[in-house]
């Protein structure tokens, strides 16, 4: 376990304790899709050095949030993945994500990582404005696929073949968190973004992830 500690009986600063430290979180994000090599993790995660992240997930795994193990042959690669308590952490990056939306500082048009774009799909979709529509949505970003269905009021993603979907989204994903986010168009982001398929759904899909109002700044009435 880490020195340093809020020595407090509340689960919070408990919780903080854990995953309080620079990048305990981001890892932990990279990781609820799916386990990663540490070369993953380095790629996804271009700010963080080799070093903090070796440390970072011998503290992540000293607390059972993530284990690690070695793939059989012929890749036998280590790789790291998140504990099933560890993956009941996403309501906590969907809480803090939906909070921190409205933050009145946060810079549009940050990068996200893959990973990060898909959890915010699936943390921001407005269910109710799905209403009755039924369709399959492929996402292929460099070597990562997706699959995303909606149907009967409910939007599911996770990893899967791109193939038979209604409309695919290939290339980069941060071209298509600019027309989700950002309000750009798919012809402003068409040298990072190709769209396939039925361009009507792809119109409406992007529609459906409204942003929280922003908190008023301080010292506003």
């Amino acid at each position: 376990m880490k020195k340093r500690a809020y020595q407090d009986g509340c689960a919070t600063a408990h919780a903080l304790d854990i995953v309080g430290d620079r990048w305990a979180m981001p890892i932990m994000r990279e990781l609820l899709l799916g386990p990663k090599r540490f070369t993953d993790l380095r790629a996804a995660l271009p700010g963080i050095s080799a070093n903090v992240l070796t440390q970072r997930l011998d503290e992540l795994e000293a607390t059972a949030i993530l284990a690690r193990r070695r793939l059989p042959p012929p890749a036998a690669s280590q790789i790291y993945e998140l504990t099933a308590w560890g993956r009941e952490s996403e309501i906590l990056f969907q809480v803090l994500g939906r909070w921190a939306a409205r933050s009145p500082t946060m810079a549009p048009g940050m990068p996200m990582s893959v990973s990060s774009l898909i959890l915010s799909m699936r943390t921001m979709i407005d269910r109710p404005a799905l209403g009755d529509l039924r369709a399959t949505l492929g996402f292929r970003f460099g070597e990562e696929m997706f699959r995303a269905e909606i149907a009967q009021g409910d939007f599911v993603i996770d990893r899967a073949p791109v193939d038979g979907a209604d409309v695919i989204f290939a290339g980069d994903q941060n071209g298509l968190a600019a027309v989700i986010y950002g309000g750009a168009s798919f012809e402003a982001v068409a040298d990072r973004l190709e769209v396939k398929g039925d361009r009507a759904l792809a119109d409406r899909f992007v529609t459906l992830f409204p942003l929280p109002p922003k908190a008023p700044p301080a010292g506003a009435r």
